[in-house]
């Protein structure tokens, strides 16, 4: 009774497995049949030879400020849902859902202070 629930399930991963194996060696074989030339391994853009890197580099602050956007973009991702229905809940649970959200924005406010402290944003250092 147990194979037959993940048989299906085997089957699957045994089909991802083999394609993705079988598209693997047929670009390994495939791929190397022509002669790689400096010319062919050049970047093409627009027919103007390449002066500098393909990707400039960015500060590490760039990267933690982004990712200090994300944590806060989700957290109002949860809280907006949480206000729409507070009222609601409000009559069945009682303190429960206020003193629960409260705790989410107290950790994250930590987080914030923590992070301004740190200098996370100051762009002039």
């Amino acid at each position: 009774m147990l194979t037959e629930q993940y048989l299906p399930l085997a089957i699957h991963i045994a089909v991802a497995i083999g394609l993705s194996a079988s598209i693997f060696a047929a670009s390994l074989l495939l791929g190397r049949a022509g002669k790689r030339t400096p010319a062919k391994d050049m970047a093409y853009e627009c027919g103007m030879p390449v002066r500098e890197a393909a990707a400039p580099r960015f500060s590490v602050k760039f990267y933690l400020v982004a990712m200090l956007f994300i944590l806060f973009d989700i957290e109002i991702v949860f809280m907006y849902p949480w206000a729409v229905v507070y009222r609601d809940f409000l009559a069945q649970q009682g303190g429960i859902i206020f003193w629960s959200m409260a705790g989410f924005v107290t950790v994250l406010t930590i987080g914030y202070i923590y992070a301004l402290k740190k200098g996370a944003l100051d762009w002039r250092s």
